[in-house]
């Protein structure tokens, strides 16, 4: 029954994680944002994420955004240095114009490193985007 119900994978919409000085603890620590590169809002944005690899496996996280307006961005949550040992994946589930949409996106384990970082569009800082996963492939 589940195997009938058709979730269209959404486009315009990205991850990446952007390394930042985090003035309070004076450190530089890496998080994780979500984009809207599209000329339209996303509503009821859902974001599941979790960090795994063959032995191991994080808690999953749930977040919740109502509103991304077109063409900004916003902050998913801080990816602590030893998760990124692991694989990440962030399920973006969003609603545009009453329709659900969905994608996939994987920073696979080790991948998110300063020696890594370029542009991000739409984003005033360098920082490393994740890798669409919509094909079904297991890391």
């Amino acid at each position: 029954m589940k195997k009938d119900i058709e979730v269209p994978v959404g486009k315009g919409v990205f991850v990446a994680a952007v390394l930042e000085e985090n003035k309070d603890f004076q450190t530089r620590d890496w998080n994780a944002y979500i984009v809207n590169s599209n000329n339209f809002p996303l509503e009821m944005v859902l974001i599941v994420t979790r960090g795994y690899d063959k032995k191991d496996a994080t808690s999953t996280m749930r977040h919740t955004i109502k509103l991304l307006p077109a063409r900004s961005f916003a902050k998913i949550e801080f990816l602590e240095d030893q998760v990124l040992r692991l694989n990440n994946e962030f399920l973006i589930t969003y609603f545009e114009v009453n329709k659900m949409f969905e994608k996939k996106f994987i920073f696979k384990k080790n991948s998110v490193r300063e020696s890594a970082v370029t542009d991000v569009p739409f984003m005033p800082i360098k920082g490393i985007l994740a890798i669409d996963n919509n094909d079904g492939e297991t890391v």
